[in-house]
């Protein structure tokens, strides 16, 4: 079972309203020594990463501004997680670490240098998790303009070929000499530019960071729309889903599995609320039910693809609309769940905790035999595991659900020496990924 740790460097992550809770610590996600101990926490609990979502602009959508989110703590503020990396590693040995980064809101070839420093400074242990962007409020910040959702992808795809020149094929392995008799420490018939010209980038040089251990960061995606399922079928190693029940999941990873041009792994999003009993975790969901803030969740929705839910009454049924925003949050509310006929009501009611995936609430028996249920009914390799409060859940997570994974063999045995390593048992991409297209040497 691949288990990821899902987080957002927010007040309120895909739980509204919970900033009032009176257990809630919500100043935590600008605290570095909270992120250190809250990492060690999750990498002693049996976690593989943690993976941190990203945003670059405030959900403005519902009702015409972004009033809403801001009042509510939805989302905002929020902190650059690229920033955090290198102080989670240097406290950590195992756990990997996702960041969200956006191809519509950097130059691929800074960013490549980001990711190839992450990658020697936490040994191989960076994982980068592919998107292009929904939010007009971040790309007007920015200067850009906002494309066509299919487009997007394009465009991304362009990208990848860029960031994949710069880490496979700038730099040759064996580049490097330090031969001081011969006076060389690189040797510049191995450095390569890259001539890259296209309909969206120019660009002719080398790359001026060295590969790291896993030369490309793992790679995450999360598109499940048509044209997202073929980006990520063609470039992902692990692609994250949500969607509400196990049946609305499975056909999303059959599609993906068919289409994969390399080896690729697949998990889900769930938020768990553990305790020592049934009861107890009842107990304690409830009073998070006391304090969730429908509208919040609502606005977060709104920005995720572009419906304004503020002009829709709680009886009015969420139908499959054409959006440039977030279709596969969308479609987790329709075309992934035919069976059912959601209304805005309804929504608002689920999203409150978790956003868009199930929450599980129980003993660390009950919520196991719930994560083994979705793996076999969804076809997932494993969970993105969210949470209703950051401290109090994964502390639970590990004090009941860890030793009932671990008594059911169901953690992965810690191996390898990158990330890579320790998911798929190699440390580069294997010869079948379009990033091994760009190699020398």
């Amino acid at each position: 079972m691949i288990l990821s740790a899902l987080d957002m460097l927010v007040p309120t992550h895909q739980t509204s309203g919970l900033w009032r809770h009176p257990e809630a610590v919500t100043e935590e996600y600008r605290d570095l020594d909270f992120w250190v101990s809250h990492v060690k926490l999750l990498e002693e609990a049996g976690f593989d990463t943690v993976f941190f979502a990203d945003v670059a602009g405030v959900y403005d959508v519902y009702e015409g501004s972004g009033r809403t989110a801001i009042r509510t703590g939805m989302q905002y503020p929020l902190l650059d997680p690229l920033l955090l990396i290198s102080a989670l590693a240097a406290a950590t040995e195992e756990i990997g670490f996702g960041v969200t980064a956006n191809v519509s809101y950097e130059s691929p070839f800074l960013l490549a240098r980001k990711f190839a420093t992450l990658d020697h400074l936490t040994r191989g242990r960076i994982a980068w998790n592919i998107v292009t962007g929904y939010q007009p409020s971040a790309l007007r910040n920015i200067g850009a303009d906002s494309l066509p959702h299919d487009e997007r992808y394009d465009r991304a795809d362009e990208y990848m070929e860029v960031v994949y020149a710069l880490w496979e094929g700038s730099i040759e392995p064996g580049a490097l000499r330090i031969d001081a008799a011969a006076n060389t420490y690189l040797d510049p018939d191995r450095v390569h530019p890259i001539n890259h010209r296209g309909k969206y980038f120019d660009v002719p040089g080398t790359a001026v960071t060295l590969p790291g251990p896993q030369r490309v960061p793992l790679l995450f995606q999360a598109g499940s729309s048509p044209r997202g399922m073929d980006f990520a079928a063609r470039h992902a190693e692990v692609l994250f889903f949500a969607g509400t029940t196990p049946d609305n999941v499975r056909p999303l990873v059959d599609a993906a599995q068919g289409r994969a041009a390399a080896e690729l792994s697949t998990i889900t999003s769930v938020t768990l609320i553990a305790a020592g009993s049934d009861a107890a975790a009842r107990e304690r969901y409830e009073s998070y039910l006391r304090h969730v803030d429908p509208e919040a969740a609502m606005a977060l929705f709104a920005g995720w693809t572009g419906l304004d839910l503020s002009t829709y009454g709680p009886d009015d049924v969420l139908e499959e609309v054409h959006i440039e925003g977030n279709r596969s949050a969308l479609q987790s509310f329709t075309a992934m769940d035919p069976g059912r006929r959601w209304t805005i009501g309804d929504l608002a009611s689920h999203m409150t905790i978790g956003g868009r995936g199930p929450v599980f609430v129980g003993s660390g028996e009950t919520i196991v035999e719930e994560l083994e249920r979705w793996m076999k009914e969804a076809g997932v390799d494993g969970f993105n595991v969210d949470y209703a409060l950051r401290g109090p859940d994964m502390k639970a997570f590990a004090e009941h659900v860890t030793p009932v994974l671990r008594s059911r063999g169901l953690l992965r045995k810690r191996s390898g020496n990158t990330l890579r390593g320790r998911l798929h048992g190699r440390d580069l991409l294997p010869d079948t990924h379009p990033a091994a297209t760009f190699r020398r040497g």
